[in-house]
Formats: structure tokens, C-alpha cells, sequence
């Protein structure tokens, strides 16, 4: 696996003269003193707050008393209206939308949960026109109890009944533990047999510096280490992949199955698991680097000696996410031959006001002031024709400043970065939203996303996702607000849209 090593030589030198834990952390070019210490920052421990303030006072004072503009500076925040101002999208181009299938869909026996109830959610669904589902397919459940002893009996059921009502369907290689997400309402750990090897050699999880492991997945580093039942990880998802393509090759052939989505780490997403909830984080805490397994440690050792830097073999580092996500998208490509794949990219918008962007940090994305930490990732995209699913489109910039002014969040500017990333490398984006939605204004944001105004270019998201279905969404005004949500995405005509025409034009912004 390839090492990060000049950020892990900066690391160890932010380490070696971290400022004093009582004081502040001063963001240069703006009036504000953050004291993330004073009480109000939460993270699983201590120490790993005072490492990750270290590294931010650090970066911060890198910054240039003068440099007043950011390359991640999104457009500016809009403040909240008191009546809702709407664009109207009429006649722009057709965004398909799928919608997430609860989670407990399948039980841990591979059956499928109260068909009837799902049959008559999937009619309404219909209804609206959305263009699809997604579901995830968990490995926990199919694979669960021998290696290589495959169970979709649910899963075949269900995607009868979706193809039945002729909607499409997004699948999720679910490679993760199901439980740690927020809004997760049901338990699936990892296979049985897995567990029973980790509880032998638990560096095959991710480890943090105190030495707790993390049984959300398996860690990148035995991607190439056969330390499963004669197997490594690269072998163990390419067999799981292949044998969910022949088991419903006719879903396929037929084109029902529209887009294979590649789980790549914790909770489905490329990133660290540096925020667990049962290891003591809170929100807006920075989160603890897992990069202490000892698989993971031997590759940093061997990287820095090849370098002919020893010192820089010792932790923390930042290994880098692309590696393991080049080999994985290599080995989906070829389970799946021509169906199109997905990887989805998780939305860690706290911290991203400072300028080592900490959290962000541990979870593996090298995003510090004026660097563009995503422009890699869409990189080996590209190279694996993958769309880029991001999240977090729902989310308001000045909505979070308001609930936690601490947490120094820019959502939106967040998201501007890496849907630019991924334009600017010319692939697909996808999007779904990080929380519920069931509301006007939550919806707006989305398709201003969606659909930027005013983009010379034409660009647009491919796709979107709606999480999730859920008895909620089926009340009667909040199902009237999604389908009215459906026909905007769809460029369709709507009535009673309030249109703003004091609508912003692009200002050009000057870096120095």
C-alpha cells in the first residue's frame, strides 16, 4: 500500500512541537479565536483532541496573515428566507432518482421481511415515478456462517417484486458491519467466520494507537495478505462480487440491475473508520487515526526504508485511500464486465473551516487549505470509469454554524469541492442526502445541487438518491412534497412555484 510519507514526516514534526492544550488555535485572515479545548469539542479521547488540535494550530499558522480567500471557498452561504423562494425547473435536464430500502428489508437468514407491506410501499413509490430503488447486499448475511458458501434466496425474491413494477434497482456490495450509521436501526455485524479469525488475529480490523479494534470492516491493510481461511481481502470480495453477478446474471442481461455500487470501508464509504460512535465520538469530534493494525504498520516501515527515512515508519500517518480503492474498482470491474460501478464518498464537513481540515484528516482525505484532497480520488474513478456518490447535499452551511458553531462546518462548500473534483476529471456524480428529508426547503437545496444555476457547462448530478423509504415518507404531505421533489428533478412542470428572481450571479474570485 502506498504511504503518504511527506505528510507523515509533517505529522510527526506537528507532533514534536505541539502548542500548549490550554491555547487557542488562531485562524489567520479572519477576525475569529477558536478554542476547541474550552469544552465544547467532543471526541472519543482526549488524547487524540489535543494530537489533531496540535495539527490544526500548526497548519493554521502556516496560513498567510493576508490570504483571505480559499480554494475551498464555496459560494457564499444563502441565509434562511422567510418564505421559501423556488427556482423553476422546467424543462432542465431529466435527473433520475432511486430511493434506499429500509434496512432490515432482509433478515440475517436471507428472507425477505413482510413482502405484502413492501409490495404496497413499492406501488406508491411507482406512483411518483421515481426511477428505481437501492439496496445493499450485505455480506454479512449471504456469506455469513462458511467462506464461500453463498445464500441470496432474499435477495432473488426481492428483486422480482422490484422488477415486477418495472423499476430499476442500484445494488450496494455491502462489505461493512451495518449498525454504526446514523439512522442504522438494525444490527448486521460481519460474516461469523470472519469474526471467528479476528477474534484469533484481530489485526485483520482497523486498530486506533490505544489499541481498539474496529469491527466495521476489514482492514486495507491484508488486501494482499491471504490471512483468510487461505484467501486475502482483494480474493474474498472478488469471489462475493462474481458470484452475486452469475447468481442474477438475467437481471443484468435484461438491464433491471442499472449500477453496482463498491462498498470501500465503513459504512459503505471510502474513508477511515476514525469516528466510531461505540468507541466514545460525539459530534463535532475530530476523530482518532485506525491505521495501527499491524498489517497496516509493517507496509508504512517498509515504505519509509525503501525512502531511507526509518523515522518516518512510525505512526500517525495518513496512508492514502486510493490504493485500496484502485485495487477493489479493478477487481469490480471485472466480476461485473460493462455494468456501470459507483463509489460513495462520505461528507465530512466538520473542521472544514480550519485549515488542516482535522476531520477530514482522519479519515484519510489530505484536504488542508489551498489543497484540493479529492482531485486524486476522482482520479482513480476515472480510471475505473466509476461515478463519484457524494453526500451531505441537503445540509446548509448557516443551519450548522447555528445548531454547532464549535464544529467550524461548511457543508456546502464541501460539496462545491468535490463535485468540481469530479467534473473537473470528467466523471459521473451521483449524490444522496446524509439525513432525513421530508420538507420544502431541504428539497430546494438538493436541486440547487442538483442543477447549478447558471453553469456555463450544463453540469448536473447523473443520479439521486433518496434516503431512505420509511413510513414517514409515506404520510400523506410529506409524500405530496417528494413527489413535487421527483417531477422538479425530472424537469418536469410544477404549479404554485415561487420563483426568485434576485437570483445570484457567478462572481469571479481571485486567489493570490
Amino acid at each position: 500500500m502506498a504511504i503518504n510519507l511527506s505528510l507523515t514526516s509533517t505529522l510527526l514534526r506537528v507532533a514534536n512541537s505541539a502548542p500548549s492544550p490550554l491555547s487557542p488555535i488562531v485562524i489567520r485572515g479572519g477576525p475569529k479565536v477558536v478554542q476547541p479545548c474550552s469544552g465544547k469539542l467532543r471526541s472519543g479521547t482526549l488524547k487524540s483532541a489535543l494530537r489533531c488540535r496540535a495539527i490544526v494550530g500548526q497548519a493554521a499558522e502556516e496560513i498567510k496573515e493576508d490570504d483571505d480567500v480559499s480554494l475551498h471557498d464555496p459560494p457564499s452561504a444563502s441565509p434562511k428566507n422567510e418564505q421559501v423562494q423556488e427556482r423553476d425547473y422546467t424543462g432542465t435536464p431529466y435527473v433520475p432518482i432511486f430511493v434506499m430500502l429500509p434496512l432490515g428489508l432482509i433478515n440475517m437468514e436471507c428472507e425477505l421481511v413482510d413482502p405484502d407491506n413492501l409490495i404496497n410501499q413499492l406501488r406508491i413509490l411507482k406512483s411518483s415515478n421515481v426511477d428505481g430503488v437501492m439496496v445493499d447486499c450485505w455480506w454479512g448475511i449471504v456469506e455469513a456462517h462458511n467462506p464461500q458458501k453463498y445464500n441470496w434466496s432474499g435477495y432473488r425474491k426481492l428483486f422480482q417484486i422490484v422488477r415486477d413494477l418495472d423499476l430499476k434497482l442500484q445494488v450496494v456490495m455491502s462489505f461493512h458491519e451495518c449498525g454504526g450509521n446514523v439512522g442504522d436501526d438494525v444490527h448486521i455485524p460481519l460474516p461469523k467466520w470472519i469474526m471467528e479469525i479476528g477474534s484469533k488475529n484481530p489485526d485483520i480490523f482497523f486498530t486506533d494507537r490505544e489499541g481498539r479494534r474496529n469491527h466495521e470492516c476489514l482492514t486495507w491493510g491484508i488486501d494482499k495478505q491471504r490471512v483468510l481461511e487461505g484467501r486475502n481481502a482483494l480474493e474474498v470480495y472478488f469471489d462475493y462480487m462474481r458470484s452475486f453477478r452469475v447468481e442474477f446474471n438475467e437481471f443484468f442481461e435484461d438491464g433491471f440491475i442499472s449500477e453496482i455500487e463498491i462498498g470501500l470501508g465503513a459504512c459503505g464509504e471510502l474513508r477511515y473508520p476514525s469516528y466510531p460512535a461505540n468507541h466514545g465520538w460525539e459530534y463535532p469530534g475530530i476523530g482518532e487515526f485506525q491505521c495501527y493494525d499491524k498489517y497496516l504498520m509493517e507496509s508504512l516501515v517498509k515504505a519509509a526504508e525503501a525512502r531511507g527515512h526509518l523515522i518516518w515508519g512510525r505512526a500517525p500517518n495518513n496512508a492514502v485511500l486510493v490504493d485500496h480503492a484502485d485495487r477493489v474498482l479493478a477487481m469490480a470491474n471485472i466480476a461485473f464486465e460493462e455494468t456501470p460501478i459507483a463509489v460513495k464518498l462520505s461528507g465530512i464537513h466538520w473542521w472544514y473551516k480550519t485549515a488542516s481540515h482535522a476531520a477530514e484528516l482522519t479519515a484519510g482525505f489530505y484536504n488542508p487549505a489551498n489543497r484540493d484532497g479529492y482531485a486524486t480520488i476522482a482520479s482513480v474513478l476515472k480510471k475505473h470509469e466509476a461515478t463519484l456518490n457524494f453526500t451531505c447535499v441537503e445540509l446548509r452551511t448557516l443551519d450548522q454554524h447555528e445548531d454547532f458553531p464549535e464544529a467550524l462546518a461548511d457543508p456546502e462548500g464541501l460539496v462545491w469541492q468535490v463535485l468540481n473534483a469530479a467534473w473537473d476529471a470528467d466523471i459521473p456524480v451521483a449524490s444522496e442526502n446524509a439525513l432525513p428529508c421530508y420538507d420544502k426547503e431541504g428539497y430546494n437545496k438538493i436541486l440547487d445541487i442538483a442543477k447549478p444555476f447558471g453553469d456555463l457547462d450544463g453540469r448536473h448530478l447523473s443520479a439521486f438518491t433518496y434516503l431512505r423509504l420509511t413510513p414517514q415518507l409515506m404520510e400523506e404531505q410529506n409524500f405530496m412534497e417528494f413527489e413535487r421533489f421527483v417531477k422538479r428533478l425530472h424537469g418536469e412542470f410544477v404549479e404554485n412555484v415561487q420563483p426568485n428572481h434576485e437570483e445570484e450571479t457567478e462572481e469571479e474570485v481571485t486567489v493570490d
